[in-house]
C-alpha cells in the first residue's frame, strides 16, 4: 500500500476499530453540552488562544463513507447541509474508501464557492517531526480562525485527552473543528460512531496520526 499523500483509505469492517462499538445505520446525533446548537454556525471566540466552530454532526452511513462524512461535517460548520451520496460520487468513493485527501480538497473549494479556500497538505513521513506539528497547529488556528474546519486523512491508533482510545488501523477521515490553549489542543468530530463524535487530542498525537496521509486547511 502506498504511503505518500495519496495513499488508499481502505476501510474494512475487520480493520475499522473504535471506542464504543460498530457503526450504526444512518444516524444523526448531537454534539455533547459543550456544543453550539445545531443552527449555530459561527465561531465563537474564547479567552487563551480558543475558538470552537458549532457543527451540524451526522455519523456516516457505513464503513466506507467516511470521507464524504468528514466533509459533509466540516462544511456544516459553514451553514452548509451538502448530501453525503453527492459528495461521495464526486469524491469517487468506493467500498474501499475514498482514495486521498486530493480527492476531498476539491469539493470542499466547491462547496465553500472559493477555488483557493483549500488546499491539501502532507505529512509524508512515518511520523511527524516539530516542524511538521508546528505548521499543523498554525494551520489549523488559521482555518477555524477563517469560520472552516479541516478535515485530515488519518491511520492508527490515537488516544484523546480523556484516556478514550480510537483506532482506525486501515485509515479514516475526521474533521477537525476547534482548539484550545493556542492550538496545542484539537477538536474532533468524528463520523465513525456517534458516541464518540466529540473528542480532543493534541496537535502532536494528531500530527501522528496524520503521518504519511494529508490533510485539506485553509
Amino acid at each position: 500500500m502506498r504511503t505518500d499523500l495519496i495513499r488508499k483509505t481502505a476501510l474494512t469492517a475487520a480493520g475499522l476499530a473504535f471506542t464504543g462499538g460498530a457503526i450504526a445505520a444512518p444516524i444523526t446525533a448531537a454534539y455533547a453540552a459543550d456544543a453550539k446548537p445545531a443552527t449555530q454556525t459561527q465561531s465563537d471566540r474564547k479567552p487563551s488562544g480558543e475558538r470552537q466552530l458549532g457543527v451540524r454532526y451526522e455519523a456516516q452511513p457505513n464503513f466506507y463513507y467516511c470521507g464524504p462524512a468528514a466533509a459533509r461535517n466540516a462544511l456544516s460548520v459553514q451553514g452548509k447541509n451538502i448530501n453525503v451520496d453527492a459528495m461521495a460520487k464526486e469524491m469517487g468513493t468506493t467500498e474501499a474508501g475514498t482514495n486521498s485527501i486530493n480527492d476531498i480538497t476539491p469539493v470542499l473549494n466547491k462547496e465553500t464557492g472559493k477555488n483557493d479556500a483549500y488546499r491539501s497538505v502532507e505529512i509524508s513521513t512515518p511520523a511527524a517531526d516539530d516542524k511538521q506539528t508546528d505548521k499543523l497547529r498554525a494551520d489549523i488556528v488559521k482555518t477555524v480562525d477563517d469560520g472552516r474546519a479541516v478535515v485530515a486523512n488519518i491511520a492508527g491508533t490515537s488516544t484523546d485527552t480523556d484516556g478514550g482510545i480510537h483506532s482506525f488501523e486501515g485509515g479514516h477521515y475526521i474533521s477537525v473543528v476547534g482548539y484550545r490553549d493556542g492550538g496545542n489542543v484539537v477538536k474532533i468530530a468524528d463520523s465513525a460512531n456517534p458516541n464518540t463524535a466529540s473528542y480532543e487530542v493534541t496537535v502532536e498525537h494528531l500530527a501522528d496520526w496524520i503521518a504519511t496521509r494529508g490533510y485539506a486547511t485553509s
